[in-house]
């Protein structure tokens, strides 16, 4: 039986998960022109990737005047690094504030109250909202006690929502909401969304796996229904997460199971124009896919390294091209080879600021090399230094130290 329907207010600044269809949050397929793309498709919202709450704190924040970006920056604690050269700030996050306003969902990974408020209001003035990663199974979340770890301290994660609520949420006026996986049974998952939806949380969006499942494995849609009664009736919307791969099938699901909306995760990974209707025209082809991607990830000046990664997701490795893509080591290498001639001049401009074009890696070769000469002569002089040490020392007994108190220690 349907739970009676109620709704918690949608802060000003928020926005109401309901009838939405949105981009999950992805590691390294959550990055700013993966969103851009999605959005570009017909993505309702998008999640960015986990980014930890104390990778975030300390971080210097700065308006990108080419990209027209916020930019959340760090120096790399390097210590191994040459002083001579120029420090250059490692990006923790990235946003448009132009194209991702009212649309931009900031998780976070955390497991303290304290750090998850000091990160969130951070970036709060510049998303719709603020979801706490619960359900995330990989070790390096866990092991912090992040994660999936969290749906063993109820109460704990249960403090930590409360708290972004209280001083994030209703300071800022945009949402709170989390994202959680299965427990191992129907009346443990019903016990844990009920605590958590009384937190003050505007959205839950529930993974349709346990814990120790992986993607391979097909979601679990038994608990689904139960878990959209229990929100409906504390006036939480709730979002389906596993297996959605399309927007059409997302607005059956919609329906089928009584949630309120549906996340789309490594369909819309692979291609996001999954998020178009087929009336829509359905999907896109690849090429016509890496051309957007290449000109958004060109736009913002993406991190050489995520769009190669990304590229990587959306081209099929059958192709002949693939294995070149591969190769490249800049932007006007995969322009080259991808025949996409009208980027080329924007290419080589983010390449040379990026430090990718050939003067640059030119420049690190002899940079290189000159180090190598450096260590080589230090490491000669040091051992002419030992010979000549070894030619000139005494004997032990010569020294006044017999061979016999020297050799038991």
């Amino acid at each position: 039986m349907t739970a009676t329907s109620k709704m918690v207010p949608i802060p000003k600044n928020g926005v109401d998960y309901r009838g939405k269809v949105v981009l999950a949050p992805m590691v390294r397929s959550g990055e700013l022109p993966s969103r851009l793309l999605a959005l570009r498709y017909g993505a309702d919202l998008v999640w960015g990737p986990e980014t930890v709450d104390k990778s975030m704190i300390g971080t210097t924040k700065r308006i990108n005047p080419i990209t027209s970006t916020v930019d959340y920056t760090r120096t790399p604690s390097n210590s191994g690094r040459n002083p001579a050269l120029p420090v250059k700030e490692s990006v923790i996050y990235r946003l448009h504030p132009a194209r991702e306003h009212g649309r931009l969902i900031f998780q976070i990974g955390t497991s303290s109250p304290t750090t998850a408020v000091a990160a969130a209001k951070l970036v709060a003035p510049h998303v719709a909202g603020v979801d706490v990663n619960a359900g995330c199974p990989k070790p390096f979340s866990t092991s912090g006690g992040m994660g999936a770890a969290l749906l063993q301290t109820p109460d704990h994660l249960a403090s930590i929502l409360s708290a972004l609520v209280a001083e994030v949420g209703n300071v800022f006026e945009i949402g709170i909401s989390v994202k959680i996986r299965l427990l191992e049974t129907t009346e443990k998952t019903e016990a844990l969304v009920r605590k958590l939806c009384s937190t003050g949380i505007t959205g839950l969006t529930v993974h349709c796996r346990t814990t120790p499942m992986r993607p391979r494995e097909r979601a679990i849609r038994d608990q689904l229904r139960m878990i959209a009664d229990v929100c409906r009736g504390e006036g939480v919307a709730c979002v389906m997460n596993g297996d959605v791969k399309n927007r059409d099938e997302a607005l059956q699901l919609i329906e089928e199971f009584g949630v309120d909306g549906a996340m789309i995760a490594t369909a819309a990974e692979a291609n996001p124009s999954s998020f178009r209707t087929a009336g829509e025209g359905g999907l896109l082809p690849w090429k016509e896919i890496v051309q957007e991607y290449m000109k958004l990830a060109l736009d913002v000046e993406n991190k050489w390294g995520n769009t190669k990664f990304t590229l990587g997701q959306l081209m099929p490795g059958k192709a002949e091209v693939f294995r070149e893509v591969t190769k490249c080591k800049g932007y006007a290498e995969v322009c080259k080879a991808l025949n996409l001639n009208k980027l080329l001049g924007q290419a080589d401009e983010v390449d040379e600021r990026l430090g990718l074009s050939q003067a640059h890696n030119l420049a690190a070769v002899t940079r290189a090399k000159n180090k190598n000469k450096i260590a080589r002569a230090a490491g000669g002089r040091t051992s002419v230094d030992r010979s000549l040490n070894a030619e000139t020392r005494h004997p032990l007994s010569k020294r006044g130290v017999s061979t016999s108190t020297a050799t038991a220690v």
